[in-house]
């Protein structure tokens, strides 16, 4: 029985960073986006002050690609633009979507909530202006995400921990100061999934890498939250998020910046309305109480059944 129970308790923390796939649309234009579960809620934040985060929650494990905006323009008629990477790679339907405004990137979203008949994340007027929501429809002070959002952009302190924390970390739980699981730059790749890389100081015209094979994982298992495309994040770069215009956070780099900016104390900046090639984005979500919950459950289950018979 000892043995049962220990067995369950590791399938717990393995599932910390399971791997959930969720689906889109339909027929033609339907797609689906990988996601990560980020557990350990609770932990604290770093040296920098970010990283701290209450909840559970699900990051996407890549980045999104043209592919998925194309297809949610099809069905959402979304009317999100791209850059065109001809010269820079070239527009294959993997790479990352890049030219990507943060207010476009938050209409996607916003296409994830209403295809699931979910309450959007971010509200627009009837003009397609961003606007802030009001008392009563947001949580804390971030006016910018409707406090029922399944689906949105990670807030700055989502984004961060799962690139740089490690609820495994050798001597207890805590960050790396790169998101591949180390404290030294990743090695420079142009793609691939090995272990300790990440695309950066490539050559420009080389343009990203397919957002499969953008370097290797952080502890949690994202992929390219170094180099790769910059990262849109939901909060802005004064964090208090109370402005419909104001300037919004950046992280992670891109394909031709050095190593140094994949760090965890680079922040990037930018307008939001701001397309240029190197912006890109992934997203975030609420956890399904799903199989993870109930592996909690069982193991609590057991784990009393165990006492029970130590007992008696």
């Amino acid at each position: 029985m000892n043995r049962i129970f220990s067995v369950l308790v590791l399938s717990y923390f393995s599932a910390q960073g399971q791997t959930i796939t969720e689906t889109f649309g339909s027929g033609a234009s339907q797609f689906s986006i990988n996601f990560v579960t980020i557990g350990n809620p609770g932990n604290a934040a770093d040296e920098t002050g970010f990283g701290s985060v209450a909840y559970t929650y699900n990051l996407g494990k890549y980045e999104i690609s043209r592919d998925l905006i194309n297809k949610a323009n099809e069905a959402g008629g979304l009317g999100i633009t791209l850059a065109d990477l001809t010269n820079l790679g070239g527009n294959g339907g993997s790479r990352p979507a890049t030219g990507i405004s943060w207010y476009e990137a938050a209409k996607f979203v916003n296409y994830l909530n209403t295809s699931q008949n979910k309450q959007v994340a971010y509200k627009f007027d009837g003009n397609g202006n961003f606007d802030l929501w009001g008392a009563g429809q947001y949580s804390g002070s971030n006016q910018f995400r409707h406090k029922d959002a399944y689906y949105f952009l990670p807030n700055v302190d989502e984004w961060y921990k799962g690139a740089y924390f490690d609820p495994n970390k050798a001597g207890g739980a805590g960050y790396w100061d790169h998101p591949t699981g180390s404290d030294s730059e990743p090695n420079p790749v142009s793609g691939g999934t090995t272990a300790g890389t990440a695309v950066h100081l490539q050559p420009i015209e080389a343009g990203p890498a397919d957002i499969t094979n953008a370097g290797g994982l952080s502890p949690y298992g994202t992929m390219a939250q170094g180099g790769n495309v910059w990262e849109w994040n939901e909060s802005a770069f004064d964090l208090i998020n109370d402005t419909t215009m104001e300037i919004r956070e950046k992280r992670g780099s891109d394909w031709d910046f050095y190593g140094l900016d994949t760090g965890a104390f680079i922040r990037g900046q930018g307008p939001p309305t701001n397309e240029d090639v190197w912006n890109g984005f992934r997203v975030a979500s609420v956890p399904e109480p799903s199989s993870l919950s109930l592996l909690l459950a069982g193991g609590a289950a057991l784990a009393a059944a165990w006492r029970r018979r130590k007992v008696d």
